[in-house]
Parts: structure tokens; sequence; C-alpha cells
């Protein structure tokens, strides 16, 4: 009887022993039971509240972040967001998406999209309808409207055009060019100087010079994203994010937007992320891929957030970025650098979305 006794003891802790290493790293056992939970950078109040109510009524992850970033772009929330804003040098707007399911690590993405104002749709139809991860240009509006959404559209309006007159009366100031001539005018645009001499300049002279051009002009109004996570009532993760991209962007500039791992990612078995800024400078960083690896190896949302912030306050101590971090048990946090970061957040404890504000 006694060595039965001591056999089904070891077979217990063998079995306690194999869940625990089945985890994912950093992680504990339990749930939070704050699910549906919906994450959005900026007070995108609307936003969040179409996608609550979308897996409040049992709708997938990857359902309600459509339809929270869809709200965003109908609103065309900040001017950033959809379509009629951020002109860019040819007066155009363009439309960058992404979506990413934590659960398989599908990722569906559109960047500089042109004459299709869906742009969370289109990335969604990429998903669902390619073995791809993005499509870009003419040939992701043709696909998206092969696909059934509404097209082709003119993505510009009345607003867009009015800053881009003014903008080009003002000799195209500020701009995205640099080490070109004319510094100060419309172009056309050549090389400034020698360029090999120009390469071999010291590394620290171009660092300083790509910080001052690369966030001199980037404000929320200006150079933004909706990034939203969605864990839904089954503890599934996805994110979306959508742009117009950056006001005055060189035509076929691509930014953090529809790239995964820079502007969002997700993975049930850790969490997800979430970012804006000046997304030149952060998408070299890939920070919401180091967010979420972060949380992994165990560290809290609050400081996976902080450290993928500093890591790239070190190189460029001038750029203007924040991220919100938000674990698979859903307890969230965020950071910012050169601006003060708001995020949107509503779980089944609040009576409406609530608003959590981050200082540098």
């Amino acid at each position: 009887m006694g060595t039965s006794v001591a056999a089904k003891s070891l077979l217990v802790k063998t079995l306690v022993l194999f869940t625990l290493a089945s985890m994912p790293l950093g992680q504990e056992l339990g749930n939070s039971g704050k699910f549906p939970l919906v994450v959005s950078t900026w007070p995108f109040l609307e936003a969040v509240r179409a996608a609550w109510r979308s897996v409040k009524a049992g709708s997938t992850a990857i359902d309600a972040v459509v339809e929270g970033c869809s709200a965003c772009e109908e609103l065309r929330c900040d001017g950033t967001v959809g379509p009629g804003g951020s002109p860019d040098e040819n007066g155009e707007t363009t439309i960058d998406a992404l979506v990413m399911n934590g659960a398989t690590m599908e990722v569906g993405a559109v960047a500089a999209m042109r004459y299709v104002k869906d742009g969370i749709m289109a990335a969604r139809l990429v998903m669902q309808h390619t073995k791809h991860t993005m499509l870009v240009g003419e040939q992701a509006s043709a696909f998206a409207i092969s696909m059934g959404l509404p097209g082709p559209t003119n993505l510009s309006s009345t607003e867009s055009l009015e800053k881009w007159i003014i903008w080009k009366a003002n000799a195209c100031q500020p701009n995205f060019r640099k080490n070109v001539l004319p510094a100060d005018g419309c172009g056309p645009y050549h090389p400034k100087g020698n360029v090999k001499l120009a390469q071999n300049n010291c590394l620290m002279d171009n660092v300083a010079e790509s910080v001052t051009l690369g966030s001199s002009h980037v404000d929320r109004h200006n150079h933004d994203t909706i990034s939203m996570a969605v864990i839904d009532k089954m503890g599934h993760i996805a994110v979306g994010t959508s742009t117009n991209g950056a006001t005055f962007k060189i035509p076929g500039r691509v930014g953090d937007g529809p790239i995964a791992g820079s502007s969002a990612y997700a993975d049930d078995e850790v969490g997800a992320c979430g970012a804006t800024g000046d997304g030149d400078i952060m998408m070299r960083f890939l920070p919401c891929y180091q967010v979420v690896e972060s949380m992994r190896l165990g560290m809290e949302p609050g400081l996976a957030a902080k450290d993928a912030i500093l890591r790239i306050a070190r190189k460029y101590p001038d750029f203007v970025g924040a991220i919100f971090a938000v674990n698979r048990y859903g307890k969230h946090a965020g950071a910012c650098h050169g601006w003060t970061f708001q995020y949107s957040v509503r779980s089944p404890e609040m009576e409406d979305v609530e608003i959590f504000t981050v200082t540098p």
C-alpha cells in the first residue's frame, strides 16, 4: 500500500511539473476573468466601443478588431486614419493597414494602397484569401476590389487638398527629404554634393542628422496610427492597425502601420502590443515584437513597454513614439517618449471606455 501511495504521489508531481513546463515562460496558472478586453492607442472612444460591442456579442477577436478599426477609418480619427487625410507630396492619400491573428500567427496587410478606403477590411481579405502576408500599391487596390470592397474611390478630401495647397505654397516645408537640392523648395530634387563622400561621414553625425530630420515635425495629428488589441471570450488575441501615413510623405513611403512586430503584434500564449509615433524610426526596432518577447520571458507589461521604448531612445533621443502592452491575463500598461500618450481600454468591469494617460 505504501509503495502505491508513493507511486501516486510521484505521478501527481510529474504531471504538475509537466503542466508548468508546458506553459509559456513567464506566465502563471489561472485566469484574471477580465475578458473580453479591448485596448487601443489614443482616446478613439467610438472605435473601442465598436470593437467592444462586437466582441461582447460573441465575435472573434479578429472580427472585433476589424469592427473597431473600421469605425476609426469611417470617423477619420485625428485625420490620420482612413481616407481624406495625410496627403503625400503629390497631394494623394493612401492607406496602410494590418490585422494579425494571435492564435495562428497569420497576418494580412496592405501598404500604400490607393483608391480603396477600407484598409483594415482589405488587410483581412489578404489574410483570408491569399497565402501572402502583404500586398502593396495599386495591386493591393485591385485585389481588394476584386474581393468585393468598393472602389476605385478618390481618397482625398477638401481638407487634405487644402492642406497640401498650403504646404506647396510654403515651398514644400517641412518635408522628409535629406541631403538633396533644393533644400528649401519643391523640387525636382537631386542628391546634394558627392554621394561617396557623404557615405564616409562620421556615423554619429549621420545619426544626429537622421534624428533631427526624422522627428522634427511629428505629432498626433500628422503622423499617427490606430493600433488595437482585442482578447475575446475564448481568450484568443488579435491586433489590427490602420493609418493614412505621414503627412507630406514621399510617394511610395510605407511606415510601420502594416509591419507585423512594429505597429502591432499578438501571440495567444503571451499577449499583445500596439504602437504609434514616428514609424520611420520605430520600424527599425520592431518594438511590439520586442514587447511580446519580453513578456514571454516574464517581464511585466509596463516594464516590457518601457524597455522597448528605451531601446529606441538610446539610438534616437529625439524620436516621438508610444506603446501599449497587454498580457494574456488582461494586465495592460503603456510607455512613451517625446510626447504624452493616452490609450483606451474597455473591459467587463468598466461601465464605458476608460482612458489611461502615460507621461515620458
